[in-house]
């Protein structure tokens, strides 16, 4: 999986790095996410646990033809999106 991630043109370095997050947390979650769906003008999103334990939520483009990954953000799931997220996996184990 090539992975490219969108700059931010006022710093020049990943837009990731504004949220706090690394490119190598964004490698953990894409590499074994634990939710991925279909999001607004051809996205997706995943969610994901990093190795080092942090929740976040990764909002990419797939290129089909070639399946290299554009990152357009990421950032840690926080509030009420991860008590969300941790009930539909109590749902899910559950079953």
């Amino acid at each position: 999986m090539n992975l490219r991630f969108y700059e931010n043109p006022e710093t020049g370095l990943s837009h990731i790095h504004d949220h706090g997050v690394q490119e190598y947390e964004v490698e953990d979650v894409l590499a074994d996410c634990i939710e991925d769906w279909p999001s607004r003008r051809g996205a997706r999103e995943a969610i994901g646990q990093t190795q080092g334990g942090r929740y976040i939520k990764v909002v990419y483009r797939l290129d089909g033809e070639t399946g290299d990954i554009t990152v357009i953000t990421a950032y840690d799931l926080r509030g009420s999106a991860l008590a969300a997220f941790r009930r539909r996996q109590r749902r899910k184990r559950g079953r």
